[in-house]
Formats: C-alpha cells, structure tokens, sequence
C-alpha cells in the first residue's frame, strides 16, 4: 500500500523525466572533485535567497492577498575529508516567511523553518566522471508555533542532481515521512512523497528558466507547479545576483495553509545557489 502511494506521488515528476534526453555532460573527473572540494568555503549558500513579492491570480487583489515571500538558506560543511564510502558531513538551514507587507503594521503571516542534517556523496561513470550527486538527510519543517496553530512534520530524505547534456539539470527528491500526525495528518495528501525539479540554462549566467513539480497522494489534482525564471541584469555576473519571477500554482507553498489552492505571481530580487556547480566543472 505504501509503495503504491508512493508511486502515485512521484508519477507525474517520473513521466517528465522520461522525455528528457538522457545525455550527460561531460563532468570533471573523480581527483579533480577530490581537489576542487577542498577548495570550496565550508559555509555556503544552500537554497536560493531571495525576496519577492506579487499577487494572487486567482482571486481579488488587496492588502489581505498581496504580500512578500522571502528565504534565507545556508549550508555548513561539517568536514571535507571524505568519511567512509567517500561520503561528507553536511547541516542546513532554511528559512522562509511569509510577510504581509502591505498591511498597516506590516504582520508576518508566517514563518517555516527548516533545519536539516546529513551525508553527500559523488557519484561517478565508469570513466571516473562526475555524473550526479546525491544527499541522505534527516530534516524537520515546522512553523514555530503551538496549540491549533502548529504544523510540523520530519522526514527522512533521499535526493540527487544530475546534468543532461549542457544545460539542463535535473533534481529528484523522495522522502519517507515520520511524526506528522499531528495538527496536520493530510499532510502527504498536498505535498506527497516526493518532488522534481528541473532547470534550463537558456543563457548561462545572465537567463534561467526553472520548474518544480510535487504531486500529493490523492489520485486529484493536489500538488504544485512552480515556474521560474531568473534574469541577471548585470554586465557582468556579480555574486550570483538575479532578478526572479515566480509562479506558485497549488497547494502547500506554507505550512500553516496547506490546504487551500493558491495562484501567486511574484517578483523580486534574488541571490542563486550554486552549489552544485562542480557538475558543469565550474
């Protein structure tokens, strides 16, 4: 019974993925991984950061339904050296809120927490090429509060990113839920057991188009679509800097109301994750 929830839940994100050319691109090789690994920073940006704001499409626009969504993530190696099965030690954190900045005392909706822990590895061809990485990782996602308000869930989380070809990049994330039933018991129903994601370098550094499917366990259409497109506006590549425009369309963008459909079109500023540049050689 679990096994077919789950593969209900990812089916969609797996049927995309099947239309997807499988060539990969040429990655560096395992030494030069080995060596480009012990140069990176031990403290980095983890998911994007960001700041957005816009309004909702699918219902009136107003002070109630307008606001921003911001997020701060940061990933921190614990070491470098490879521990057994070549694997590392990694912690995250991220945190993204809900901020209503266009009512008078500028509430904070809601804010989700995200904290996570675990190991990373590299996985290379036959040739001694870098295909993909993947991550095992216990995290836990909470929304800070109590009572009828909590909403809290942990999981046990299985992902890996891969490069087709030049410029799209694929990353498939499943997880195994645990200690949720509380406060939110349905949960699974809008977010499922697992996501997609996959972006297309249209221009590199300077244009990007990204979209990230979730189906949820009911056989309608609870889930989420959620493109995006970044664009540098800059001469020159600085920081990682961007300019993003976001669609979320579905349910579970928030812990608090995961329930309800959502349609929100925002825009803002943006600062990109690349830790996982080491897959173009980067």
């Amino acid at each position: 019974m679990l096994l077919r929830r789950v593969l209900r839940s990812i089916s969609i994100p797996l049927i995309v993925l099947l239309f997807v050319p499988i060539v990969h691109a040429q990655g560096i090789t395992r030494q030069a991984f080995k060596d480009s690994v012990q140069n990176l920073p031990y403290f980095s940006i983890h998911k994007d950061n960001y700041f957005i704001s816009g309004t909702p499409t699918n219902t009136s626009i107003n002070s109630n339904t307008a606001n921003a969504k911001y997020q701060i993530s940061f990933k921190q190696m614990i070491t470098r050296s490879a521990l057994p099965f070549d694997t590392y030690l990694f912690v995250t954190y991220s945190q993204k809120a809900f901020w209503d900045v266009y009512k008078e005392s500028y509430p904070f909706r809601e804010i989700n927490f995200n904290p996570t822990i675990g190991v990373g590895k590299a996985i290379f061809d036959k040739n001694d090429r870098l295909k993909g990485v993947g991550s095992v990782y216990f995290e836990h996602e909470s929304n800070g509060r109590d009572s009828i308000f909590s909403r809290s869930w942990n999981r046990l989380s299985l992902e890996y990113t891969t490069e087709f070809g030049d410029r799209l990049r694929a990353r498939g994330k499943v997880w195994l839920p645990f200690s949720y039933k509380e406060g939110n018991s349905d949960i699974l129903d809008y977010r499922g057991l697992g996501e997609l994601q996959l972006s297309y370098e249209v221009k590199p550094d300077k244009l990007y188009i990204e979209v990230l499917l979730r189906k949820g366990l009911t056989w309608d259409t609870k889930g989420a679509f959620r493109p995006r497109i970044y664009f540098n506006p800059f001469r020159r590549n600085i920081a990682n800097q961007y300019l993003m425009m976001e669609w979320y369309v579905g349910q579970a963008e928030s812990l608090m109301d995961y329930k309800p459909f959502t349609s929100m079109v925002r825009i803002g500023y943006v600062i990109k994750s690349n830790e996982l540049s080491l897959l173009k050689g980067k």
